[in-house]
């Protein structure tokens, strides 16, 4: 098999790896998102909150991705930035609902961008303001005005509204994070 790997991987036929963190605080819905983008028959029925992390993997047209799912609750943060100098892109999650913890985000956020291993990385960082489909949440332009995403200026960038149990802004999120990997790779 060794042989042919090589040969499908000159010829292009095989999809490349990235390593992906998905961050963002307890209950935003990472699991959910990560689980949705799996293939129907890979995808688990019940939903549990994430302890630790873990990885998951699922492919797009042309990457394949190994996505470090990482626990959102507040004694499990600190693992974060062990994982930071091998991602290769970061989905940052937000309950677009949860107005009170918007404050907490934008702080993990700040401490994320501001960690060495990423501070002075071009790395592209795909935010999902999820929950759109709850009566209290606020808009992805909202999202980004409370997170201050604009003063994001040496990473690009971009911000999805999402419905992760529906899978409703999912693959405009994955297209333009792997369209950004695939600028960065060439």
């Amino acid at each position: 098999m060794g042989l042919l790997d090589k040969l499908s991987g000159l010829l292009g036929l095989k999809k490349k790896e990235v390593h992906v963190l998905c961050l963002g605080l307890d209950n935003s819905g990472k699991t959910t998102i990560i689980n949705k983008l799996k293939p129907s028959n890979a995808q688990c029925q019940d939903i549990v909150p994430t302890i630790g992390f873990t990885i998951e993997k699922f492919k797009s047209s042309s990457l394949s991705f190994t996505v470090f799912d990482m626990s959102g609750q507040g004694r499990y943060r600190n693992l974060w930035e062990h994982y930071y100098k091998d991602g290769q892109a970061i989905i940052f999650v937000i309950d677009s609902s949860d107005k009170l913890r918007m404050v907490v985000a934008k702080e993990e956020l700040d401490t994320l961008l501001n960690h060495p291993d990423i501070k002075h990385r071009r790395i592209p960082i795909l935010f999902f303001a999820n929950k759109m489909d709850l009566r209290d949440a606020v808009t992805s332009v909202k999202v980004s005005q409370l997170l201050c995403l604009e003063s994001i200026k040496d990473k690009p960038w971009h911000i999805c509204a999402s419905d992760a149990i529906k899978g409703e802004g999912l693959q405009e999120g994955v297209d333009w994070l792997q369209d950004q990997i695939q600028a960065v790779k060439t």
